[in-house]
């Protein structure tokens, strides 16, 4: 079988006027609307995009030969680091946690530093960090698309939950509470992908090849992804979606030229991987030594246990998923006209650390610790909420329904109180609700919007910045500082509300 498996994935390489929508975006494109619903031509809504049929690749007709995919063109890498550094103890350090820091292997920073007791370090202590030294390099085995990473396209018609059922294993009849709330194994595997925007075929593949929940019924694997903590299926799977995140955007930046396995093995990344291919070698780099590595990333390691559940990845392939020449459509700042807010936060991670810088932040007048907020958050631009709960309102640019094609506007921390429900749809400026520290994580009162295109973060400080009614943003190097600029005007983020960060319409 496995044999099989890898001839089969070896054999083959392989403007109009606008629409008025008259179909309701919220059923699938295949299905019949209900009779009670009645098309709204006076909205005059326009789609962005094709429809999804013709977005999608086509199913390949029976008995054809796979596609397979050719290594990219190199992808520019950065230059690893030359000269020795110094670096200060800081308490709770270890010297795993200052090799994985800096790239370099453990051997070698052990060997730079004779310690009495490499397992107690003083803080204030210094060390001194040498360059690394790579002891192998990475295959060029693409894993999967780019578009098999993202919750994009090729997910829209897919279906967590009919999926987990059908497959029978432990994770069909798994339950878990999340945030007070009892959900079901299926419907964490959808809110992971939804709000990180990793792709929830993926998300399976990693449950099924780390421990056989998706498949078996009484796995020998305790957890859900083989780890011993966090516990639960919501936090490994949060915690695995974020570093593929993490490997994914920055392979984007050319922020990646090494991996460090979890026994202290340093290799060089192939520069003709493609990003997804990447976030997964960088997924199990953290998990693997250099044999189960090299195992897992193998034509029968993974890969295979993505093919046997769902077939070929790059059947699934949607390129490119940014176009080269994107422009963002032109949005509001999400606010009431006549009102000041604050800008208290510059490019940052959409959702958690990993994903790209693409939110921004935003206070009102009477911003508190965490009490909602009397004033309203506002559309930025047009569009369906095809999603509203858990303190995340997502907002439909296209006109089609689904939040994984197309751009998307992703509002979160909005108060359950006066949200706007799924299904609404919003003209720019409209109420969406009120700003509050419900949903991710928050300390204040404040609003953090974000945007994606067929399910990629867009970096707010990236070649497509945020443009807010002429205000542009940028970033200054870290998470949470950056800058709005309006021709002359020139405004720095920072927490409360000063001369410098204060806004309004």
């Amino acid at each position: 079988m496995p044999l099989l498996l890898l001839l089969l994935f070896l054999i083959a390489c392989t403007s109009s006027p606008p629409v008025v929508a008259t179909y309701n975006p919220f059923l699938p494109l295949t299905a019949s609307p209900p009779a009670s619903f009645q098309a709204t031509p006076t909205l005059r809504i326009v789609p962005t995009r094709l429809p999804l049929q013709l977005t999608l690749p086509p199913p390949p007709p029976p008995g054809s030969l796979l596609p397979t995919p050719t290594p990219d063109a190199p992808h520019p890498i950065p230059s690893p680091r030359a000269q020795e550094e110094t670096y200060i103890v800081q308490p709770g350090d270890s010297l795993q946690g200052i090799a994985l820091r800096y790239g370099v292997s453990l051997q070698s920073l052990l060997r730079a530093n004779p310690l009495p007791n490499p397992d107690y370090l003083q803080p204030g202590q210094i060390l001194r960090i040498p360059p690394p030294e790579p002891e192998f390099s990475s295959p060029e085995f693409k894993i999967i698309p780019d578009s098999e990473l993202v919750y994009g396209p090729a997910t829209a018609l897919f279906d967590v939950e009919a999926f987990v059922r059908r497959k029978g294993g432990y994770l069909a009849d798994y339950v878990e509470q999340v945030g007070g709330e009892s959900l079901s194994g299926a419907q964490i595997v959808q809110r992971v992908a939804q709000n990180q925007s990793v792709n929830p075929r993926l998300l399976l593949a990693l449950i099924e090849h780390r421990s056989g929940w998706v498949t078996q019924s009484a796995p020998a694997v305790d957890t859900p992804l083989n780890l011993p903590a966090p516990a639960g299926l919501y936090r490994q799977l949060s915690w695995a979606a974020n570093e593929l995140n993490r490997g994914y955007y920055l392979w984007r930046v050319n922020g990646l030229s090494m991996l460090s396995l979890s026994d202290g093995t340093l290799l060089t990344l192939s520069p003709r991987l493609n990003a997804g291919s990447v976030a997964v070698y960088r997924l199990f780099a953290l998990l693997d030594d250099r044999a189960t590595w090299e195992a897992d990333l193998a034509p029968f390691g993974f890969f295979q246990t993505y093919f046997l559940l769902f077939g070929n990845p790059f059947q699934y392939a949607v390129e490119p998923l940014v176009p080269p020449h994107l422009q963002q459509p032109p949005l509001l700042l999400p606010f009431e006209r006549g009102i000041p807010w604050a800008f208290t936060g510059g490019p940052h991670g959409g959702w958690d650390n990993g994903s790209a810088w693409a939110a921004l932040d935003f206070a009102p007048p009477d911003a508190s610790d965490c009490t909602p907020s009397a004033h309203w958050v506002t559309a930025v631009a047009d569009g369906w909420v095809v999603r509203s709960g858990e303190g995340v309102v997502v907002q439909d640019l296209d006109g089609d329904g689904y939040e994984q094609t197309g751009w998307i506007v992703f509002y979160l921390h909005i108060a359950s109180e006066d949200r706007v429900p799924a299904g609404a749809y919003l003209f720019a400026g409209d109420r969406i609700g009120h700003p509050s520290c419900e949903g991710g994580i928050g300390t204040a009162t404040h609003l953090h919007i974000a945007r994606r295109y067929n399910g990629e973060w867009i970096p707010a400080d990236g070649p497509i910045p945020f443009n807010l009614e002429g205000w542009v943003s940028s970033g200054a190097g870290s998470a949470y500082q950056g800058f709005l600029r309006r021709g002359d005007q020139l405004l720095q983020a920072e927490e409360g509300f000063t001369e410098t960060n204060t806004l309004q319409r």
